[in-house]
């Protein structure tokens, strides 16, 4: 038998039952499943990831519902504990859901939402922040200050790479991608920007699409990785695309780690100290790869892409929505990426489940 998990209880007698495997930010989204009488109990286990044994005892014998994390392991075991519990919602606090067996969740008919929509600006602003920090070598210009090292200004003292005039390129299309270079987003962007640009007497910025990956590696001096991650995308940079690359390119990660070999990017760092790389996540996440942690020329942070508290509380807010629009039996929100009217803390959200991935295969 599992061992018991600690949780704390909100509307102890509430007559739906929605567990959270993890605090989440904010309080509106306990709020909302409350007003619903939902019985919400988060676990407090001092545990950064929960193992499954873990999750089923938090599921125990009765349960409507659970929001889970991007770190759990989401297949038969969870899905089946869920189902014999009597729960029909799983929602993962996250837009993408490569650690849930959707196909498991369908076999027991558990709907399982994610949180598309919110993260999009805020990943955008950590994808920038990178680029510049890793062409203007922040991180390394910071440690060298405080190690108490600088003796004055010099000529070649942290020389990095102007970004202006540059090709920045997004790879793979998904809804971040769209986002940031869509055509009619960035057409409207370009534009504005352009306007601005000639008005200082600058020349206006351009855009084009690339025609392959190919082209996207060999020109670009900013490469920011955007996709999903599945088999097709599965160390989408290794070796040879490195070796593509501009000796001196910058490559930004804010997706998923296995996207990037990163044995083969902790070499190719080594090689080549003015390639740069500025990484949000990690292929064998918490840890990294032998090495990487001492290359001076990568920028490592841990996975804060989403960290806006706008942002992450937005994620609780939708991905609790997702649970209570299946125990309620609501309808599916059509567009996913279309999240203000849930957000709106002056007005009722709609009854909607905001995003559920396998909504057609449950037929809801």
């Amino acid at each position: 038998m599992a061992k018991p998990v600690q949780i704390e209880v909100w509307n102890p007698n509430g007559k739906y039952r929605v567990v959270s495997t993890k605090p989440m930010p904010g309080t509106r989204w306990i709020n909302l499943l409350i007003e619903q009488d939902c019985r919400v109990e988060i676990c407090t286990e001092k545990k950064t990831i929960l193992s499954v044994e873990d999750i089923v005892a938090l599921i125990g014998d009765k349960c409507d519902g659970v929001i889970g994390q991007l770190t759990e392991d989401w297949g038969e075991v969870l899905f089946s504990a869920l189902s014999r519990a009597g729960g029909k919602a799983f929602s993962n606090m996250a837009v993408g859901y490569n650690n849930v067996d959707v196909n498991a969740a369908n076999k027991y008919g558990i709907a399982v939402g994610n949180t598309p929509g919110v993260l999009t600006e805020t990943t955008a602003e950590l994808a920038a922040s990178l680029s510049l920090a890793a062409a203007r070598r922040i991180v390394e210009a910071d440690e060298f200050m405080r190690a108490g090292r600088y003796d004055g200004w010099l000529p070649n003292l942290f020389v990095g790479n102007l970004l202006k005039g540059q090709t920045v390129e997004g790879f793979k299309m998904n809804l971040i991608y769209f986002d940031l270079y869509q055509s009619t987003r960035l057409e409207k962007f370009v534009t504005a920007y352009g306007e601005f640009l000639k008005a200082n007497g600058e020349v206006p910025v351009t855009w084009r699409r690339a025609s392959s990956m190919d082209e996207v590696l060999r020109e670009a001096d900013v490469i920011s990785l955007h996709p999903v991650l599945d088999k097709t995308t599965f160390h989408l940079v290794n070796k040879e695309s490195l070796k593509a690359m501009k000796k001196d390119a910058i490559l930004i990660n804010c997706s998923r780690g296995p996207v990037i070999d990163e044995a083969a990017l902790v070499e190719h760092l080594k090689e080549n100290p003015m390639f740069r790389v500025g990484l949000d996540v990690f292929e064998d996440e918490p840890y990294m790869k032998p090495g990487l942690a001492d290359m001076k020329n990568a920028i490592i942070v841990p996975h804060i892409a989403s960290a806006s508290k706008w942002t992450r509380e937005g994620m609780a807010t939708l991905a609790a929505l997702n649970v209570l629009g299946k125990i309620k039996q609501y309808p599916v929100w059509a567009d996913p990426n279309r999240v203000e009217p849930f957000l709106d803390e002056n007005a009722p959200p709609p009854a909607a489940s905001p995003s559920i991935v396998n909504a057609k295969a449950l037929g809801i």
